[in-house]
């Protein structure tokens, strides 16, 4: 199983789980990162971070250290 940081623009992959169990993971869990969602690379900052996906429709911004939380299947 890899972590979300991990894929290239372009990728898709569906959501396996959040680690943790802190005030980021709750946020994340509210931003629509749940367990069986579909998630897309959209692009990467210039220097890598903050990376841009898109989920459930709408496009979030997610530092590397919290796409690192979310646990992914890539499709």
């Amino acid at each position: 199983m890899t972590t979300l940081e991990t894929l290239k623009v372009g990728q898709r992959a569906r959501i396996v789980e959040i680690e943790d169990d802190d005030a980021v993971s709750v946020r994340l869990m509210e931003m629509g990162l749940t367990d069986g969602e579909e998630i897309e690379v959209l692009c990467f900052a210039p220097l890598g971070d903050p990376i841009e996906f898109l989920v459930r429709g709408y496009r979030i911004s997610l530092r590397a250290s919290e796409a690192r939380r979310v646990r992914i299947e890539p499709l």
